[in-house]
């Protein structure tokens, strides 16, 4: 299927292969860098589901171990495979998915392939986990030095009193201390198969040869797949404030509100962009409030916003450091109260332009416009389709979110980190 957005002049080309596979080639021609994107439906939030008549319920860190240890095949390491090839390859792992991706300029359908042949053939022995696991552990521990990491996961561990989103990313030593061999193939078996898997392209490849590259070297459909389970819901933030102490220069502060989970059919590109346009509203930096939290020195240039959609939940969040934790949580939570109850003349319009711009930004970076349409993907959609929905936003849809930020049920959390004894962080 070929679409045609002729608002923003951009093609995609999608299809479903017949064991399932999705595939969107991103039409780039003249472009000197292709770039490919393999991505699986399964990150951390990902914990706990049943499987061929059995319950797992998994330690924390196992979809982000899976990521390091898909690189390793018996002949070798695909990552040197990859860059031997001049690709500049990698990987991620999010709550809600794991994907492996490179770019290259030339030898494309060698690095797919490769790409393709590695992430559908898992190795794993116990010696190659127990070197991995020491590996994981040193990142975990500097992750646990990185004060804006534990603040934000400490963020979450506030809004949400059972979620898998509480756990980090990456785990814990104890946690992945329990991933054995056998439970990462029981990973592999349940979750990597095509019809939970999307393949995105951008470039100036050929879509036919993309296709049938992609049928001959994946499996065939699973018979079945695992059935998710996220735990219940309480309506109400599990703590208002989350503390950590560190030793660093200056405070860092993550303030964030709780929203509603999508509904079933919901656009996620959709919700999105009216989290990112509220976002703007309330603080971004055409916003009166940031000048003035500028000014005041309570945020420095690393303040940002973000606005994130996850499996029976989504959150907005705002901060960065900031040399008065509880003043700026103050003036958000204010900015955020007053904005549901009405906009300065004017401020709607330039909001949704500004995001429009910055929407239209990622077409540019082939990396940046395969990421936002394989997160589409994963819901039905296509990236390039942005400009109607954000058309149709009205001032009322954001006063109804904004609303639902400031309600009793959805209050505010500030993780704070500070050092002992009253210093700066």
């Amino acid at each position: 299927m070929k679409l045609e957005f002729e608002q923003i002049g951009e093609t995609v080309h999608a299809r479903t292969l017949p064991n399932g596979l999705r595939v969107s080639y991103l039409e780039k021609q003249g472009f000197s860098k292709d770039f490919a994107i393999l991505a699986v439906n399964f990150g951390s939030c990902d914990s706990r589901f049943s499987f061929e008549g059995r319950d797992y319920r998994l330690p924390a860190g196992v979809a982000h171990f899976l990521e390091h240890k898909m690189f390793e095949c018996e002949d070798g390491n695909a990552l040197q495979k990859l860059t031997a090839l001049g690709a500049s390859p990698n990987a991620f792992t999010s709550r809600t998915m794991t994907a492996y991706h490179f770019s290259c300029t030339e030898r494309f359908q060698e690095c797919l392939e490769l790409l393709l042949g590695f992430v559908f053939t898992p190795w794993f022995t116990e010696e190659n986990v127990a070197k991995e696991r020491g590996i994981i552990a040193q990142e975990i521990a500097m992750l646990d030095d990185t004060p804006s990491w534990r603040a934000y996961g400490g963020l979450y561990e506030g809004l949400y009193h059972e979620h898998p989103i509480r756990e980090s990313i990456a785990g814990s030593r104890e946690s992945i201390a329990q991933i054995t061999p056998a439970l990462l193939s029981d990973c592999h078996r349940a979750f990597y198969t095509p019809g939970n898997m999307a393949l995105v392209v951008c470039g100036s490849a050929s879509f036919d040869a993309l296709c049938e590259t992609a049928g001959r070297l994946s499996p065939a459909p699973s018979r079945t797949g695992p059935v998710r389970d996220y735990g219940s819901r309480v309506g109400s933030v599990c703590q208002p404030t989350v503390t950590h102490r560190m030793q660093a220069s200056q405070p860092q502060s993550f303030l964030g509100f709780r929203d509603a989970p999508l509904a079933p059919g919901e656009s996620r590109l959709r919700r999105r962009l009216l989290g990112d346009l509220c976002c703007r509203l309330v603080s971004g930096p055409a916003s009166p409030l940031y000048a003035r939290l500028f000014a005041e020195r309570l945020i420095t240039q690393n303040f940002d916003t973000e606005y994130s959609t996850f499996p029976e939940g989504a959150a907005a969040v705002f901060g960065g450091l900031t040399r008065d934790p509880a003043a700026l949580r103050a003036a958000i939570e204010e900015a955020v109260r007053t904005s549901a109850q009405g906009l300065p003349a004017g401020a709607f319009g330039r909001a949704k332009r500004a995001l429009y711009g910055a929407s239209l930004r990622a077409f540019d970076d082939p990396s940046a416009y395969a990421r936002h349409e394989l997160a589409a993907l994963f819901h039905g959609e296509h990236y390039a389709s942005f400009p109607a929905l954000l058309e149709g936003l009205a001032p009322e849809d954001v006063y109804e979110m904004l609303g639902r930020w400031v309600s009793s049920s959805q209050s505010a959390v500030l993780p704070l980190d500070a050092p002992p004894e009253g210093g700066l962080l």
